[in-house]
């Protein structure tokens, strides 16, 4: 009992201290979403072959409601395969507002998002460009629907427009505020119980494989799991090329999206695992880079 109430008093006071950081940034977000989502929406949509530049920017925006709307843009062919790939690889939804309110992690975060952006736009050219003679013509998008025709707003929901922003944003802040503070008690006794050293060993054991492990997990249709992948980044026990990977992976609701509008099933298979691939390749790229440079 003593070392339960000594875990859930650290795990309270550290999470408590990101509540002014969460709390602005998802005002913040609320704002961008209400104020400049339809004309956000517009740029995604007339991006054309050239879409996987304002899709990377756009995927940026921590918030997985543009995931969605790539997801349903793509199904109805209004955007490209490299312009979906994009969206999913720069989401990073709740990340960014958790490392936010971490003011240690400001540098790692910019390096994370410039990391993003970067690949996003050159895995999106590569499908548009170089691989797009190559790809069925019914997979390569982009040709044949109309933005106007496509209900966005059916998944990422109305009820965020019949709130105040102060409200809407202070329901994330506390959902968030809630799975983290669980997640760091459940660790924090882990840890306590278990022991940092074991944690840490069967994460050092996959190697180079970590990153791939960080990217499944990422695939996880839930705006819970780039949260899960960044708390444990900030308990050490993943490597900043494993948050990446997961990160990259981690398109919130947009996979479970596809899976429900584009009918094609080995399309979205094709498509889930391509994400994968490429998020996965991408954190054991940066381990083998690290590790040549040390």
């Amino acid at each position: 009992m003593e070392l339960f109430l000594e875990v859930l008093e650290e795990s309270l006071i550290d999470t408590a201290k990101m509540l002014p950081f969460l709390f602005f940034a998802y005002l913040f977000i609320e704002y961008v979403e209400r104020r400049h989502g339809e004309r956000i929406e517009t740029l995604l949509a007339r991006g054309g072959r050239w879409g996987a530049v304002p899709g990377a920017l756009l995927g940026c925006v921590p918030q997985c409601g543009f995931s969605a709307v790539a997801s349903n843009f793509y199904s109805a062919r209004v955007i490209t395969l490299g312009t979906l790939v994009a969206v999913y690889l720069a989401t990073s939804d709740e990340a960014i507002p958790l490392l936010i309110s971490m003011p240690a992690y400001w540098d790692k975060l910019a390096v994370l998002l410039v990391i993003k952006v970067i690949y996003a736009v050159a895995a999106g050219f590569v499908l548009d460009f170089v691989l797009r003679p190559l790809l069925p013509v019914s997979l390569r998008g982009g040709y044949t629907g109309h933005a106007d025709e496509v209900d966005c707003h059916e998944t990422h929901g109305e009820e965020g427009h019949v709130h105040p922003l102060w409200k809407a944003a202070l329901r994330h802040t506390v959902e968030i505020f809630i799975f983290i503070f669980l997640f760091s008690l459940v660790f924090g006794l882990v840890v306590e119980s278990v022991g940092a050293d074991v944690i840490s060993d069967a994460l050092g054991r996959m190697g180079f494989f970590q990153p791939a492990f960080a990217a499944l997990v990422g695939l996880i249709p839930n705006c819970a799991a780039s949260v899960l992948l960044t708390q444990m980044y900030l308990e050490g026990a993943l490597r900043f090329s494993s948050l990446v990977a997961g990160l990259c992976t981690g398109a919130g609701v947009g996979l479970a999206v596809l899976w429900r509008a584009n009918p094609s099933w080995k399309q979205n298979l094709f498509i889930t695992g391509l994400t994968w691939a490429a998020g996965a390749a991408l954190g054991i790229g940066m381990q083998i880079v690290i590790a040549l440079l040390v």
